[in-house]
């Protein structure tokens, strides 16, 4: 049981380590660069999941057009010498 409290205790720190050193960073900039880095945020968070959608979206109606084409394609039969 210590090790995983000791794993925990090890996340937790990496964690707080991670969170004070971006509050550092963002105090240190100035506005301009915040209100950049802001809209850089938010255009990826936005922008991002919309695009992985839409790849998802078409991707699934090219496998089902494609299916269905291929669905109405008559079969090919082997073709026999005849003399």
């Amino acid at each position: 049981m210590t090790k995983v409290t000791a794993l925990f205790d090890e996340i937790f720190q990496a964690f707080t380590r991670a969170l004070r050193y971006g509050v550092r960073l963002i105090g240190g900039m100035s506005p301009a660069a915040l209100l950049g880095a802001a809209l850089v945020l938010a255009l990826i968070c936005a922008v991002l999941p919309l695009a992985l959608t839409l790849f998802v979206v078409f991707l699934l109606v090219k496998l089902a057009f494609g299916a269905s084409v291929l669905a109405r394609r008559p079969r090919y039969t082997t073709y026999k010498d005849v003399e």
